[in-house]
């Protein structure tokens, strides 16, 4: 499977370059020669951002993470990047991951969506906290430039905004009802208005802004489109929200890439014939791929791909907030497991009702105008992209049915297993009189459940040879899986048996 980030590297010059003229600079124009610090390099975004500061000749690119590692890092090692392992929240960290750097691009956050959003605590402390440790370390060392990839929730709140602008105020503290936009908006001030300070020494001044992307997406994206395709292979993705005429924006990752590297030439200040404060000192700007859209819709052919598709039921967005809600009250009932891997994502929370179901979309004129962005991949090329990315992934992963299927099968089984065997305790006298109605006799009953189960292992032993062949790296996996769901199990592996013979 190909890097989800490597296709960075093969986009061609003149493509950048043209992008980069309503500045008048080179593509290279504050980035070669310089040392760069990317919080959150590790992850997808941030690891992206790094590879393309490689490729346009930064003197060191230094990715700064909580991880150790990600499915991004041995690119990111094998092409030069300096991974460096710290807390954006411990001070010391900071300090010396940023000391000699001449740009910081501030991507490390927390709580953008699922079980994180409702870690009330750790938001604020990294998104907050973890911010002002870098406003902190880049006074101490005199670092200029400093771009702060913000959201467009901290102007959006649940109230419809129609070809928004910068110029939009910032939604009320109080009124947002996820930790992540409160903490980010908090965030992203701090940082505008730390804009012209100067340093100790005097002379220079630091520099900021934020750039305030749509939601992201491309091949390898990890919060998204994954939770995404897995409520879908489940079953679960039960119902749309919002009336089909909502639109919101979306954002490929080579764009936001672009719009982030423009954001840091936009902050340069020895120019020549552009003396005075940089263009882009204390701004705000929106980026997105300028072609609002309803989210569904937007979906609708990348879950098609993948032999998914949309539910055609619709709720209403109060409803869904509602229903938002309980699960939100639940999970915050389990708030001390919330960071473990065995519990599963909330189906939905209240601010995610109002990501898709309420239409806010905004303009990148101010972007396009000031630092010369403009996205130069289309929605429709970015969603190839990553089509053509998931299609590949669902190839070399375990395909079944939903949960629905797991469900009936299983507690079918146990059912008969209960009817045949059990003393008569709680249920099983209604399960054995209802197998008894079905197979007349306890001889036959049990006769049925033995034979169930020789068939489900001779499926299973069946599968694991198919898959020897057609799936190896999955075979344990498909033997396992038809022995516990026999056909239902059996049928996705003999369609991909089809598929991989054409």
């Amino acid at each position: 499977l190909k890097s989800p980030v490597s296709h960075l590297r093969s986009n061609s010059y003149r493509e950048r370059t043209n992008k980069q003229k309503k500045m008048h600079l080179s593509e290279n124009e504050g980035v070669e020669g310089n040392t760069f610090v990317v919080t959150g390099g590790l992850g997808y975004v941030g690891a992206a951002l790094c590879l393309e500061l490689v490729r346009r000749g930064a003197r060191q690119v230094r990715s700064f993470d909580l991880r150790n590692s990600s499915p991004w890092s041995d690119d990111l090692r094998n092409s030069g990047v300096r991974c460096i392992q710290g807390d954006v929240t411990q001070k010391q960290d900071v300090d010396k991951a940023l000391d000699g750097a001449d740009c910081v691009l501030h991507l490390a956050s927390y709580g953008m969506s699922g079980k994180e959003m409702l870690q009330f605590g750790r938001c604020d402390e990294v998104n907050i906290n973890g911010t002002c440790n870098v406003l902190e370390a880049v006074f101490k060392h005199e670092i200029t430039r400093l771009v702060y990839v913000s959201t467009y929730n901290v102007v959006f709140g649940g109230k419809e905004i129609i070809n928004g602008n910068e110029s939009l105020p910032y939604y009320p503290l109080d009124d947002h009802v996820d930790a992540y936009g409160r903490s980010k908006s908090i965030a992203e001030q701090l940082v505008l208005k730390s804009n012209g300070r100067p340093f100790k020494n005097g002379g220079k001044k630091l520099y900021t802004c934020a750039v305030r992307p749509a939601a992201i997406y491309g091949p390898g994206e990890d919060r998204h489109l994954p939770r995404i395709v897995n409520l879908a292979k489940m079953g679960l993705l039960l119902f749309k929200t919002g009336e089909p005429s909502v639109k919101t924006d979306w954002i490929y990752v080579e764009n936001l890439v672009l719009a982030i590297i423009l954001a840091s030439m936009g902050l340069l200040d020895d120019i020549p014939g552009r003396e005075g404060e940089p263009v882009a000192a204390g701004q705000p700007y929106f980026v997105s791929d300028g072609s609002p859209v309803n989210t569904f819709e937007f979906l609708r052919p990348f879950l098609r791909s993948l032999d998914y598709d949309l539910p055609k039921f619709t709720i209403s967005v109060p409803i869904a907030v509602t229903l938002g809600k309980i699960f939100q009250g639940f999970y915050t009932v389990l708030y001390p497991w919330l960071s473990k891997s065995w519990l599963p994502q909330p189906l939905i929370l209240p601010a995610e009702v109002y990501k898709v179901g309420v239409t806010h979309y905004f303009s990148y004129l101010k972007a396009k105008e000031e630092l010369g962005y403009v996205p130069f991949k289309s929605s429709k090329e970015g969603m190839a992209a990553t089509i053509s990315y998931w299609q590949e992934r669902k190839q070399r992963s375990l395909d079944g049915p939903t949960i629905f299927t797991w469900l009936a099968v299983i507690l079918g089984m146990s059912a008969l297993f209960a009817a045949g065997w059990l003393p008569e305790v709680g249920p099983v006298p209604f399960l054995r009189a209802l197998s008894l109605f079905f197979f007349r006799t306890m001889t036959m009953v049990r006769a049925v459940f033995i034979i169930s189960v020789a068939v489900h292992v001779g499926e299973g032993i069946y599968a694991w040879s198919l898959a020897k062949r057609v799936d190896p790296d999955n075979a344990m996996g498909w033997f396992w899986q038809t022995t516990a769901l026999g056909f239902f199990s059996m049928r996705f592996l003999l369609k991909r048996a089809k598929d991989h013979q054409a």
